[in-house]
């Protein structure tokens, strides 16, 4: 076993405390970079950093970077979500270590959607259904993995059908 324990530390964005959700960093008892590149390829880390090493993870709206020392994951609703996130993160980064001979390490991200791609097949119209101010903003959105296809209502059904495409290449939850 690699990662054995932590302490967390659960707060409120300083740049904006009236935030509803919580931040947390949790500070590792062990050191676990060893363990990151095996982490990054069973995970499918949406960024991998070489120096120092850490492996970025996106899901449902939440950002999870994990470093060698400590994991850092934001929006969360509050600190049942964290702990359920950080227990998950420990049983991951354990069973990938203990299967580390059959994995192949991954030192790259995940390949990453393009925004004019996304952009093309949006309808265009700025017509702020989404929330968005621009189809551009939304675009971005969506290739950060915020944003997905029932968020854009007025989207035709065939373009519907070519982003699904293009976007299920990149591990996105739509």
């Amino acid at each position: 076993m690699l990662l054995k324990s932590y302490s967390k530390k659960i707060f409120r964005p300083e740049c904006n405390p009236g935030f509803e959700s919580v931040h947390c960093i949790a500070h590792l008892d062990q050191y676990i970079s060893e363990v990151l590149p095996y982490l990054n390829a069973v995970l499918g880390g949406f960024d991998y950093l070489k120096d120092p090493p850490a492996v970025i993870f996106r899901s449902q709206g939440k950002l999870i970077t994990v470093h060698g020392d400590k994991i850092a994951i934001n929006a969360l609703r509050d600190e049942a979500e964290a702990d359920k996130i950080l227990e998950w993160l420990k049983r991951e980064v354990n069973d990938a270590w203990a299967n580390r001979e059959s994995i192949v390490p991954c030192y790259d991200g995940a390949p990453k959607p393009k925004v004019i791609e996304i952009l093309k097949l949006l309808p265009r119209t700025n017509c702020r259904e989404c929330g968005e101010p621009t189809c551009m903003v939304f675009a971005a959105r969506m290739a950060e993995g915020l944003k997905g296809l029932k968020d854009c209502p007025p989207l035709g059904a065939e373009n519907k059908l070519r982003l699904e495409e293009y976007m299920s290449q990149f591990k996105f939850e739509l």
